[in-house]
């Protein structure tokens, strides 16, 4: 009886262990093609920095010109451009600054904390976002709207040839991508809104 007892243990502890060296052989190693394809996406150079500095910068001027179409045009169209154009710059300025911050470099909002960037943005038709947006406020009815449309497309050109510069030199796959989802995007719209320009 009692070498049965002991059989019966040895082979109850013997199922266990091979129960547990089963889960253990469970775990799968780190997967290198992974680790590279992080190791690609994390790199960057400092045209990806540039780009993205830049780029918030020139995003919040085009939605505080977007909002105030928003607010004061006239034609439905030009009303629903301003919106489409918040809407879509809104989140890719959360983007590029969450990437700058895991980059460890200046967010563009701490570069104008330190005088190190110009809040203007860039330059449409001769004047800076100041001066575009005191043009805006200057006006009403249909003569906003054609403005609107005329600083809004020389502001997406602005975009389009920052970003052509970022397919140019820079090296993140991601702000590669973001490079050329913002041309594609403003040519659309400029394209859009020289139709509507047309039209007014």
């Amino acid at each position: 009886m009692r070498r049965r007892v002991t059989v019966a243990i040895i082979a109850s502890t013997t199922a266990a262990g091979l129960l547990l060296a089963g889960c253990s052989s469970t775990a799968t190693p780190a997967d290198p093609a992974a680790t590279a394809s992080e190791t690609v996406a994390a790199s960057f150079n400092g045209t990806d920095v540039t780009f993205a500095q830049m780029m918030v910068v020139h995003h919040e001027g085009a939605i505080e010109m977007a909002d105030l179409a928003v607010e004061r045009g006239t034609n439905p169209e030009v009303q629903a451009l301003g919106k489409a154009i918040s809407a879509a710059q809104g989140p890719e300025i959360e983007q590029m600054t969450s990437w700058l911050e895991s980059w460890g470099e200046p967010t563009a909002d701490d570069m104008m904390d330190m005088d190190g960037m110009d809040h203007g943005g860039m330059d449409m038709d001769g004047m800076d976002q100041a001066g575009a947006m005191a043009d805006l406020d200057s006006l009403s009815g249909t003569e906003f709207d054609r403005r609107f449309l005329e600083l809004m497309t020389a502001h997406h050109q602005g975009a389009v040839e920052m970003s052509e510069q970022e397919l140019a030199d820079g090296e993140n796959a991601d702000a590669l991508a973001l490079a050329r989802r913002i041309i594609d995007a403003q040519n659309a719209e400029i394209v859009q809104m020289r139709n509507l320009l047309g039209r007014l």
